[in-house]
């Protein structure tokens, strides 16, 4: 059974750090991109990462310069790298890829 279990999420003060880690059972994870998401309460889900197979990065722009997505093929483990955070970036994150469903997600909760 394919499965995705995001990770690492806390409460942090404004311009701290924190790495969440996404990791995967039940697939070959380089052989995909791995895309994390973020909702907000009240929001709509939005997407902050991806990760391609051959390790392209790319980012929405009200997080670039700040996070960094990463992969440890060995360990079928998918990383956000989240420095800089601010109060807009809380919210639960969650991992996803084309072939699995969304997972409960890890919440990150950015206030002083």
């Amino acid at each position: 059974q394919v499965h995705l279990v995001e990770s690492g999420g806390g409460l942090v003060q404004p311009g701290g750090s924190l790495r969440l880690s996404c990791a995967a059972s039940g697939i070959i994870f380089s052989n995909y991109g791995v895309n994390w998401y973020r909702q907000a309460p009240g929001n709509q889900r939005e997407w902050v990462a991806l990760i391609t197979s051959s390790s392209g990065t790319s980012y929405a722009d009200s997080v670039q310069g700040r996070f960094t997505i990463s992969r440890d093929n060995a360990k079928n483990t998918v990383y956000l790298q989240m420095t800089s955070l601010k109060v807009e970036d809380t919210a639960i994150y969650y991992c996803k890829t084309s072939i699995t469903a969304w997972g409960q997600g890890t919440q990150v909760t950015v206030s002083s």
